[in-house]
């Protein structure tokens, strides 16, 4: 590195931790994104100079739904087995907020020292990234359609992920989610080594495919495929009756393989980890001790006690996201362990504004049995009128259920605590920034 760069990459270092210094002291938020900003202009090519100082190589974790909680049981099972690993554990996941998560690990000239990088990495600025960073692994965990304001369909995303990656190195590894037809097709035609995860459990597939479904057609000829079954959205067993495509080869048999937390998607977050750690050179024993101790992520299944009472916080942000977590949540409430739901709908640029997607969430199934239902958010009436909708359409059906709107989110919290007895627990479904607002009326802070 010649003397300018070396000047230039100190000023921007020091520049960065200071802005991160100064926001953190006066309490102005985290300081995961403006201290990244700032160096970024300062020296443009900093995060390809970041990645390569990390001496066992950069994993990005990509995808719609799963990445935090990914990222995180990754870096638990790395940092278990001895290696130094550097995270954006604040959830930042746009180029600035990877910048500062490498930057808060370096010293004042800028030197990383650190075996491994796990970045969780917003699905659409993946091709922005890689046209300057090299990463030693990928893993894409699904696609599926989310913040209709913001992004485009699955197929068009899919396309500029294979162009991206394809000119990576020959040793970089992709670890790719095979019950999601498109994912599977994309590793098929990639040259670089591709593994695949998948659940082999049918006793899991879901009656029937649900609405909030994006491709259950054929990425290479567009036929409708002929699904054996169906494990969450268009996720599942499947082959093309037209040009023969079919699901990529698994390397882990799901069976065997305890999960984390609740929920199918979970289950698929456990594999995707274990499997790239298993590829780095961990050994099994290892991977399932760790998923035996493993704590949830902020928000994401996160379990917290408030007034002796447990409270579970299941962040929702899309069709199937939801879904999944109504799916959760029922199997609990069958249980008798959980009588009352907290939905909080907002509607920021965090979340996505167009909140249209709530009617291709099934919220029959959570009204069909019954139960509390307490609705806030900045959007509280849409929620409302969708989960009134629901009842409707249920109505020969349903069974005691109670419909409470909250327009204030600190008392539907209340309220919500309220209504649910010591012995059961509190699910409350929030969209992101409802999320974030959630966590500090419970526990005093946004994130951990």
């Amino acid at each position: 590195m010649q003397l300018l760069d070396k000047i230039r990459l100190g000023l921007a270092v020091g520049v960065a931790k200071t802005v991160t210094g100064i926001v953190r002291s006066l309490r102005l938020g985290a300081a995961s994104v403006l201290p990244g900003e700032i160096s970024r202009r300062l020296h443009p090519k900093l995060l390809p100079l970041l990645f390569e100082q990390v001496s066992n190589g950069v994993i990005l974790v990509v995808g719609t739904n799963g990445k935090t909680t990914t990222s995180l049981l990754l870096k638990q099972i790395l940092a278990d087995s001895g290696f130094q690993v550097v995270h954006n554990s604040s959830g930042a996941n746009l180029i600035n907020g990877l910048i500062t998560a490498l930057l808060n690990s370096t010293d004042i000239t800028g030197k990383l020292s650190a075996d491994f990088a796990i970045l969780e990495v917003d699905e659409n600025i993946l091709p922005l990234l890689l046209k300057d960073c090299q990463p030693k692994y990928i893993l894409a965990l699904n696609l599926f359609r989310d913040q209709l304001d913001r992004y485009g369909e699955v197929d068009t995303i899919a396309q500029r992920w294979a162009k991206a990656i394809a000119p990576l190195p020959k040793d970089t590894t992709i670890i790719l989610n095979a019950d999601d037809p498109t994912l599977s097709s994309l590793g098929q035609q990639l040259p670089q080594k591709v593994l695949y995860f998948g659940l082999n459990e049918p006793e899991l597939y879901l009656e029937e495919i649900p609405h909030a479904v994006d491709s259950i057609y054929c990425p290479r000829c567009g036929h409708l495929l002929d699904y054996q079954g169906v494990y969450l959205s268009h996720l599942g067993d499947y082959q093309c009756p037209s040009c023969g495509f079919t699901k990529s080869k698994t390397s882990l048999d799901s069976q065997e393989y305890p999960q984390i937390l609740i929920g199918v998607y979970n289950k698929y977050n456990t594999l995707s980890a274990s499997l790239l750690a298993q590829e780095i050179g961990i050994e099994t024993n290892d991977i399932f001790s760790t998923i035996k101790n493993f704590k949830a992520a902020f928000g994401r299944a996160e379990e917290l006690e408030i007034d002796n009472k447990q409270v579970r916080i299941l962040l929702s942000k899309n069709p199937v996201g939801m879904n999944e977590t109504i799916r959760a949540v029922n199997n609990i409430k069958k249980t008798g362990k959980s009588n009352v739901t907290l939905l909080v709908l907002n509607d920021r640029i965090p979340d996505g504004t167009d909140v249209s997607w709530i009617w291709d969430v099934d919220t029959e199934e959570l009204v069909k049995l019954g139960g509390t239902l307490v609705v806030s958010g900045d959007r509280t009436y849409d929620m409302a009128l969708r989960l009134t909708y629901s009842s409707e359409e249920i109505a020969t059906e349903r069974t005691n259920f109670k419909l409470v709107v909250k327009e204030d989110l600190q008392q539907a919290i209340n309220a919500a605590l309220e209504f649910t007895p010591e012995t059961e627990t509190l699910h409350i479904i929030p969209t992101y920034s409802a999320m974030l607002e959630v966590r500090e009326i419970l526990v005093g802070r946004k994130i951990l």
